[in-house]
Formats: C-alpha cells, sequence, structure tokens
C-alpha cells in the first residue's frame, strides 16, 4: 500500500520536476557541500590529502635546492682536499706511522661539522674518537678531547663532559684556508698538554664514500724520546742539523708544522665527506619524498572518485524515487 501511494505521488509530481529544476537543485547541494566542507567527512579527507600533498611537494623542493648547494660547495673544496695531502705525506715519510706509539696523554681531536642532514659522517667520527679514548684508558694514562664541530660536541657532551678541554664551532663559516687552521692549530697547542695528539676525521674517497681515519702527532719530547731509543724513529737520528738551532728547537718547529699541516688537510677532507654525505642525503630524500607524493596522489584520486560516484548514486537515486 505504501509503496503504491509512493508511484502514486511520483507520477502527480512528475510534471512539476523540469531538467532545469534538477539542475538549479545540483548547483545548490554543491555549493552547500563547499560551504559546510569542514564539517563532512568526504570533502575534509581529501582537503587533508591535498595538504599533505602540498607538504611533500615544498619538502621535496628544499631537499633538490639543498643537494645542488651541497654540490657546489663539494666541486670548490674538493680540490683544497686534494691539493693539501701533499703538505702531510713528507711528515709520514719521515717519521713513519707513529700511530702505535704508547704514551701517557692523549688529546684527540675529533673533527665534525656544525650543520646536520649529512648522514652518519658525525656519528662516525664519535664513535672512533670513543674507541680511541677507550684504548688508551688505564691508571697512569690520560685523555682528553679537543672537538672541532658542533655535531660531535653535542654528542661527547653527554657523557665526557669534564673530559672536554677545548671546543671550536663556525670554523667553516668563512672559506677554508690555512692561515686560519693555523690559528686554530697554535691555539690549541698552547692550551693543551699532550704527548700524542690523535686527529680523527672522515677521509675523502667519493660522493658516497668516507674512510674514518686517525692521524697522530706526537710532541717533541716523545718524537726525541723514540729516536734516541732506536724505537719507530730511529732513522731520525740519521738527518743532520744545519744552522744554529738545535735539535729541541727544530724538533718543536718540525711538531707545530706537522699540526697545522694534519689540521688543515683532516678539517678538508671531513668537509668534503660532509657535502659529500648531504649530497647523497637530500637526492635521497627527494627520492622519498617523490614516492610519498606517487601515493598520496593515488589516495587522492580514489577518495575523490569514490565521493564523485556516491554523490551520482545519491542523485539518481532520489531522480529515480521521484519519477517512479
Amino acid at each position: 500500500m505504501a509503496m503504491a501511494a509512493l508511484r502514486r505521488e511520483g507520477k502527480r509530481l512528475a510534471p512539476l520536476i523540469s531538467p532545469r529544476s534538477i539542475d538549479t537543485a545540483l548547483t545548490r547541494s554543491s555549493l552547500i557541500s563547499e560551504e559546510l566542507a569542514p564539517f563532512g567527512a568526504r570533502s575534509i579527507s581529501t582537503q587533508i590529502v591535498r595538504n599533505r600533498m602540498k607538504s611533500v611537494k615544498n619538502i621535496q623542493k628544499i631537499t633538490k635546492a639543498m643537494k645542488m648547494v651541497a654540490a657546489s660547495k663539494l666541486r670548490a673544496i674538493q680540490v683544497k682536499a686534494e691539493n693539501s695531502r701533499g703538505l702531510w705525506q713528507p711528515f709520514t715519510a719521515l717519521l713513519g706511522d707513529s700511530s702505535t706509539v704508547d704514551v701517557k696523554k692523549n688529546v684527540i681531536v675529533t673533527v665534525s661539522s656544525d650543520k646536520g642532514l649529512c648522514g652518519g659522517i658525525n656519528s662516525t667520527s664519535v664513535k672512533v674518537s670513543k674507541g680511541i679514548y677507550r684504548m688508551n684508558a688505564g691508571p697512569d694514562k690520560e685523555s682528553k678531547y679537543v672537538v672541532v664541530g658542533e655535531k660531535a660536541k653535542a654528542q661527547l657532551i653527554r657523557d665526557s663532559k669534564n673530559d672536554i678541554d677545548l671546543s671550536i664551532s663556525e670554523l667553516q663559516k668563512n672559506p677554508l684556508n690555512y692561515t686560519q687552521v693555523s690559528v686554530l692549530a697554535d691555539d690549541i697547542l698552547k692550551n693543551v698538554e699532550y704527548d700524542a695528539l690523535r686527529i680523527v676525521f672522515n677521509k675523502f674517497q667519493s660522493v658516497v664514500a668516507f674512510i674514518p681515519t686517525m692521524a697522530t702527532v706526537l710532541s717533541p719530547e716523545i718524537v726525541e724520546r723514540e729516536a734516541a731509543s732506536g724505537g719507530l724513529l730511529g732513522a731520525l737520528d740519521s738527518y743532520e742539523i744545519e744552522g744554529g738551532d738545535t735539535k729541541a728547537e727544530v724538533l718543536m718547529n718540525l711538531t707545530e708544522f706537522q699540526f697545522s699541516c694534519t689540521l688543515f688537510n683532516a678539517v678538508l677532507e671531513n668537509a668534503c665527506s660532509e657535502q659529500g654525505a648531504r649530497m647523497s642525503a637530500m637526492d635521497s630524500s627527494s627520492r622519498n619524498a617523490g614516492d610519498m607524493l606517487d601515493r598520496l596522489t593515488l589516495t587522492y584520486n580514489r577518495t575523490r572518485q569514490a565521493s564523485i560516484t556516491t554523490e551520482l548514486i545519491e542523485i539518481i537515486s532520489g531522480a529515480s524515487a521521484l519519477t517512479g
């Protein structure tokens, strides 16, 4: 009975319904839908996806720009780093590999970056520095840190705050040069007491590869002791000293120059590794943002299509009910 009455009402109202009135109703319905979008589940879901897509696009633009900046800086620093290798190599030929010399006072110079977003190069330097600290620990031994860069300082200060003698930051604020690093090396030598300086840095190999490296600079007293005892530096006595300088003065000048050259190379090598790691990290971030954007686009299209299909079904069902 109810269905028959509904069909009779539909036939009676059918002449009053025209395509123009349906279009007007659809337009009014869409306007109401837009006005109530914040309160509708379907509309707000597509809006959320759109906002997230916009955020991901902005992040992708930033990561691509950072990759280009890192590539530009890397090309500028790489030439300096390759040229600086010729400064410390003669010391290795003269003094040999002195990293195994056993001393009482070790100063670990950890070279890191001031900025992040460059992979794990800073964590690697800190791990190597802590390993060297543990290797040289003992009842009659003393080890201290000299930290170059904010990132290594932030990690070492958590559990080794009392062992940090000196901290240096913003070294790369200006373009690196030997004069700047030699002044820094002179400050380190004046403010710390040492038998051996262990410089920890990341040696640049390629954009995607770097090697954690340790270079050792011995004090003049330890060099003279090893040379006199015929140890690893026993061949040093075969050289003749010309001029009025004594052997102690020559060794002092040699140590200072060796440390400044080694530190200069370490800072440049670590800067190259930092920019290479940042390029790799930003490239990976850009690709991940692209993948996420593809997934969000697919989700947005599916949600939008489902919303349109649901509205069409509702309109057709309503029209069918009215026309009987």
